[in-house]
């Protein structure tokens, strides 16, 4: 039942968001807005990271010995660098993994 929930949950969440924005046509924003728009992407990245990387499970700071913090810096290096979200996937999770393994 709880499954069925969360589902319709889902659904409703998309439909009202994907609705809105399927109703505004290419042709109707100015340059000015569609470049705006263009950076929310930038915008909202580092609001979904910061607390994965920096937060603790009790959502302390946690800056000491955080091996998430090498992995992300190593990241963001080769993603300005390679321009590959891939490349920059793998890269960054493999030092990360390092950084635990190893280090």
């Amino acid at each position: 039942m709880i499954w069925l929930k969360m589902i319709i949950a889902g659904i409703i969440t998309f439909l009202t968001r994907f609705l809105l924005v399927s109703l505004i046509k290419k042709n109707s924003l100015t340059n000015k807005t569609k470049i705006v728009l263009s950076y929310v992407p930038s915008a909202v990245f580092p609001a979904i990271i910061f607390p994965a990387v920096f937060l603790n499970l009790n959502g302390q700071l946690f800056i000491e010995d955080n091996p998430k913090i090498i992995g992300a810096i190593a990241a963001v290096l080769v993603g300005y660098f390679s321009k590959n979200v891939v490349t920059t996937i793998i890269l960054g999770l493999l030092v990360y993994w390092a950084y635990i393994f190893i280090g």
